[in-house]
């Protein structure tokens, strides 16, 4: 995952005691940053935007007009009309930070429609810390330490989502869309609620694909809503910070556009090239391409197969040209490299990724797992690779 953006509240200690702001820094740190992103919305939902499977962050990211699976749902719902299982089962587990933070994802799909033309799926993502200690009330009024006042909460994001992928009649191209619901909560201190859609469009032919994607088309609301009692409230006032209030963050609309062509480079072995990108129209952000109100962020993954067997991933992403403070004169150009593989034994497919996900410069390299359950899959030739 790339932190594009963070923003951080001052606290101050003056007119607090030292242990007490100690314990209680952590959740107010994040109580503080998520009022403020509810104040924009180039950065909301972020974490909608790390991806799901280890295939595509093997690739990174770039999948989006070669899928075969019901990941399609996150990353292009019309490319579930591509998916040949009668029932899908696909699950991801991650864990960031020597597992403070984990992402898991979760999908369900199955055929549906008049003669089971179209595919439907489920799908649920999270990203959350746990265990938070919440210690504002482990210094007792004599100033003894009671150790038994000592709880926990989590911080965590959900994204739910129900899509729909079918093919056009007698065509090679493929509709879908994906309603989707947004949770995001910091203990019982705050929580928001958000709703979206997404569109996907894609056509295949023989050796070329390609898709287009509107993300957030009717841009996601997240509407924000704080339960603070007496006491927290106090802990913000007399540390110089203001006490959130409800607000709503908005997540604007994305376009993805992507290509994808396979190179057959032997009787059983198939090479995929795929170029994907990410265009947003709010403005200057930090990718290879940036400039008011439009920004490029451009993304390239390969995949070389043999057979249905086994897959060999490599993908870059998070491309930018680094400058000086000063940020005019040009400095360095950064990119993200990715690495993966992908087994299938029998019904079951097994995807591992070696993924960054810190800033650019650091070693916070993650172990990305994801599993795929095919139940009495159908014997359909590829139209690229047969056996």
């Amino acid at each position: 995952m790339a932190v594009k953006s963070l923003n951080f509240c001052t606290i101050k200690t003056q007119y607090m005691p030292f242990q007490k702001w100690n314990y209680f820094t952590m959740a107010m740190l994040l109580l503080c940053t998520f009022s403020l992103e509810a104040q924009t919305s180039k950065y909301s939902n972020e974490f909608m935007s790390i991806g799901v499977g280890a295939r595509a962050q093997a690739m990174g990211n770039s999948v989006a007009a070669s899928l075969d699976d019901i990941t399609a749902g996150y990353w292009n719902p019309a490319a579930l009309a591509n998916v040949k299982s009668p029932f899908q089962i696909n699950a991801q587990h991650a864990e960031w930070f020597a597992g403070i933070a984990n992402y898991d994802y979760i999908a369900v799909g199955l055929p549906v429609g008049q003669n089971r033309k179209g595919f439907a799926s489920v799908s649920m993502i999270r990203l959350g810390i746990d265990q938070i200690p919440y210690t504002l009330n482990l210094i007792n009024p004599d100033g003894s330490v009671n150790y038994d006042n000592i709880t926990e909460f989590s911080a965590a994001d959900y994204g739910f989502l129900a899509s729909y992928g079918q093919r056009f009649k007698d065509t090679k191209w493929m509709i879908g869309g994906s309603a989707k619901v947004i949770h995001r909560s910091i203990g019982q201190f705050a929580k928001a609620w958000g709703f979206g859609v997404d569109v996907g469009l894609y056509r295949s032919s023989e050796n070329f694909r390609m898709a287009f994607v509107g993300k957030d088309l009717t841009t996601t609301f997240n509407a924000w809503s704080f339960t603070l009692t007496e006491e927290e409230k106090l802990v913000f006032a007399s540390t110089g910070n203001e006490v959130p209030v409800s607000s709503v963050e908005k997540t604007l609309p994305r376009i993805v556009a992507a290509f994808a062509y396979d190179v057959r480079t032997g009787k059983r072995t198939v090479l995929t090239m795929e170029a994907d990108f990410d265009i947003t129209t709010d403005g200057k952000r930090t990718v290879l391409i940036s400039a008011d109100p439009i920004s490029i962020d451009p993304h390239i993954g390969f995949e070389f197969k043999y057979k249905k067997f086994l897959a060999l991933r490599a993908g870059f992403n998070n491309m930018q040209i680094l400058k000086d403070p000063d940020n005019v004169t040009y400095k360095d150009f950064a990119i993200q490299p990715n690495v993966g593989i992908g087994l299938i034994l029998g019904q079951i497919g097994i995807d591992y990724a070696l993924t960054n996900v810190g800033s650019f410069g650091s070693s916070l390299y993650s172990n990305v797992f994801s599993v795929r359950l095919d139940l009495k899959e159908k014997s359909v030739k590829s139209p690229v690779l047969e056996n």
